[in-house]
């Protein structure tokens, strides 16, 4: 019985947008993340019906290890340091099961707070005939 090398059959490679996306989906699985934030570009898009899931995250790919920068808006009340580490904890994990790369770093950028009135709609009052 032969032992055979994976590079016998090739390469894979991962595009940045497919690590972002799997990044971006475990932070937000995390309580206390509000949401990410991707700037004005990640808004517009938005706001014509697409969402995009890699909003707030900046990924490097190498051949066998990435790094990662997360931009984060946090609940209000919540104890940021734990909300950062859970973050790292979860996004190192996913992206490590799922892709086989080596994660070198997941940094966090807390980019702003919500606060509870601003995370819930407020109802209209109901109309009157």
């Amino acid at each position: 019985m032969t032992q055979q090398n994976t590079d016998d059959y090739g390469k894979v490679t991962f595009a940045d947008e497919v690590i972002a996306i799997i990044a971006g989906l475990a932070a937000t699985e995390i309580p206390g993340v509000a949401g990410m934030s991707g700037g004005l570009a990640g808004g517009i898009v938005e706001m014509l019906g697409r969402k995009n899931l890699s909003k707030g995250v900046k990924v490097v790919v190498g051949e066998k290890e990435t790094a990662i920068d997360l931009f984060v808006v946090a609940e209000y009340g919540v104890r940021i340091p734990e909300m950062a580490w859970n973050i790292q904890e979860n996004v190192k994990k996913s992206v490590e099961n799922m892709t086989g790369l080596t994660v070198k770093e997941v940094n966090i950028h807390i980019q702003g707070v919500v606060f509870e009135k601003e995370n819930k709609k407020e109802e209209a009052p109901p109309k009157i005939k």
